[in-house]
């Protein structure tokens, strides 16, 4: 045997990690991989990442070693060379409502760059990308694009419902107690009987809050197996999907199939279409145009509005709805909602997944296999409706423009389809100073509570407000109070509240312009957020009007402020990507 013959492990020529497992000049880099416990089989192997954010900071990662080392498994037996390196996570639940929320949607584009930065300085072959708080997944799904490697994205799982007097609860039910305990309606004994038994264990919030929905919308993009989203995340078919998700990832790079062969304009307009279907978070839209964004695929802010009018709403979900994610599972999954949409011409069946099979085959493929009921029309359940007979005539999604929006606002609805607003607004700098005057007791009936300078730049961060929404909601006022801001609301945030209004008001966007007792209008059927004022009022206002000071001027937080993007535009940060 040559010199040479020695230092050859027989890797596939294509492979990128032969830059550091072959020849005499990478003895250095192989003694250092000796020293972790591999050997010359695994030089010989394509090397996958398996980028894993597993936390004690929230119950959504706090089991997530457990996923990875079944995905690190699947790896192994497949005859992969298993490498697993971690990445932050940001608790939004735990965050929310504190200056600390600013820091949640940043997270998700360090998670992006973090794993894009040990995939090329390492010379991975391809990843396994793990997620399980809210901004994980959007952050593993961007890198996975980005990158253009080889790759499966594989969700942690949600956490089951927890028990409260009889029905089912979730951390929604906790924030909405806030509300009534601060004006009477609930008392401290069963606020703290609902805090000891809403989160019963591991996993992401249960609804089809952010976290599940884009589990769900992974599987419409084709960057997940289809019926990978809904296992819980300490059931044991969980740690089966992980496993398979290793093995695929291998397969992937055997086939050299890559993110740039899935997502396109058709399984974007596919993920759109599930998402209003399902009444997903309005996070979804963000997040969905920043993938858009990384995949160089044209879609607009605008395209949500257009496929949810045509899009019925089938499923109903907390926190419209009851029930979570868990019970959609017992039904089947995501699949069941891909097929009815499929059926009734809704969805592009010819959109490629990362199984290698268009999403029609592999709706096929789990009847064949036993994985899907092969006829789902007859199933009982008072949450799931078929395209002929929905919950809503359109889906949940709605985009506003106007002359408080001009670039657009985002309202999931849960309550009233026809819903018609107008009142006075009430003006807060900043979601504390909302809060304080909710828990106050100051809120009336036909108010609309304006918070802004939360958005991208403003806030930084453009925080999620799920505990003044869900204070509103709290205080008995879902249904006669308005709510607009720059900033996003939780996945579990209901009633009319609308956000990410953009322009954002740091950067003189109109809704930084009004002032106290601007009567302001929502109207959902005409799709409009308007304010009752001119164009020559809002003009002489604009320049009048000064950019408020930055809220940081060093730090992580200051360069996010300087970085963002509009909303309207997803809110990246990639130099490649942002606008003027």
């Amino acid at each position: 045997m040559s010199s040479d013959d020695a230092f050859d492990h027989g890797k596939d020529e294509r492979l990128t990690s032969r830059d550091v497992t072959e020849g005499a000049d990478r003895a250095p880099h192989r003694a250092m991989f000796r020293a972790m416990g591999f050997d010359d089989e695994d030089f010989g192997s394509p090397m996958i990442g398996v980028a894993n954010p597993a936390a004690d900071i929230t119950p959504c990662n706090v089991h997530l070693d457990d996923v990875a080392d079944s995905a690190l498994d699947g790896i192994d037996e497949a005859g992969g060379m298993p490498i697993e390196f971690g990445t932050i996570t940001i608790s939004d639940a735990i965050s929310m409502g504190t200056e600390g929320m600013k820091a949640s949607l940043i997270s998700r584009e360090l998670i992006a760059d973090s794993v894009e930065l040990v995939s090329f300085g390492e010379r991975m072959d391809g990843l396994v990308t793990v997620a399980g708080c809210d901004k994980n997944l959007p952050g593993m799904m961007m890198a996975a694009i980005r990158t253009d490697l080889p790759s499966v994205f594989l969700y942690g799982g949600s956490i089951m419902p927890g028990q409260h007097e009889g029905r089912d609860v979730t951390i929604v039910q906790v924030f909405e107690g806030v509300g009534a305990y601060g004006t009477g309606e609930m008392d401290e004994e069963e606020l703290d009987d609902l805090e000891r038994h809403a989160c019963p264990g591991a996993g992401s919030c249960g609804g089809m809050f952010t976290a599940n929905t884009m589990a769900s919308i992974s599987e419409a993009l084709g960057l997940a197996p289809l019926g990978s989203a809904s296992p819980p995340a300490e059931d044991e078919e969980r740690y089966e999907v992980a496993r398979r998700a290793g093995e695929l990832a291998l397969e992937c790079i055997e086939e050299e199939r890559r993110p740039s062969d899935i997502v396109t304009r058709e399984s974007f307009e596919n993920a759109i279409a599930l998402q209003t279907a399902i009444g997903g978070s309005t996070n979804g839209v963000l997040h969905l145009l920043a993938l858009a964004r990384e995949a160089d695929v044209d879609l607009e802010i605008g395209d949500f509005d257009e496929i949810s009018r045509r899009t019925p709403k089938i499923a109903d979900l907390q926190p419209g709805g009851t029930r979570v994610m868990n019970d959609l599972h017992e039904l089947g999954g995501v699949p069941v909602v891909l097929r009815r949409l499929l059926e009734a011409d809704l969805l592009h069946g010819d959109a490629m997944t990362v199984t290698g099979r268009t999403i029609a085959e592999e709706l096929a493929h789990l009847e064949e296999t036993g994985d899907l009921p092969a006829n789902d029309g007859d199933l009982e359940a008072d949450f799931l409706y078929t395209v002929e007979n929905p919950k809503e005539e359109e889906g949940a999604i709605k985009i506003l423009d106007g002359n408080l929006a001009p670039d657009g606002a985002v309202l999931k609805v849960t309550g009233d389809d026809a819903f018609h607003h107008e009142g006075p607004a009430r003006i807060f700098e900043h979601e504390e100073d909302a809060m304080a005057y909710v828990q106050e007791g100051h809120i009336e009936s036909g108010d609309v509570i304006v918070i802004r300078n939360e958005g991208p730049r403003g806030g930084p961060g453009m925080r999620e407000m799920l505990g003044v929404t869900a204070a509103v909601v709290g205080a008995g006022h879902e249904d006669d109070v308005a709510l607009i801001t720059d900033g996003r609301f939780s996945g579990g945030t209901r009633g009319p509240m609308i956000g990410h209004v953009a322009p954002e008001a740091f950067v003189g966007g109109p809704i930084g312009l009004l002032e106290d007792g601007d009567v302001v209008t929502v109207d959902i059927p005409d799709r409009t957020l308007e304010v009752d004022l001119d164009d020559a009022e809002l003009e002489d206002r604009r320049e009048a009007w000064d950019r408020p000071d930055p809220v940081y001027d060093g730090g992580v937080l200051a360069k996010y402020c300087r970085d963002f993007d509009s909303a309207s535009n997803g809110a990246v940060t990639n130099p490649r990507l942002t606008r003027d």
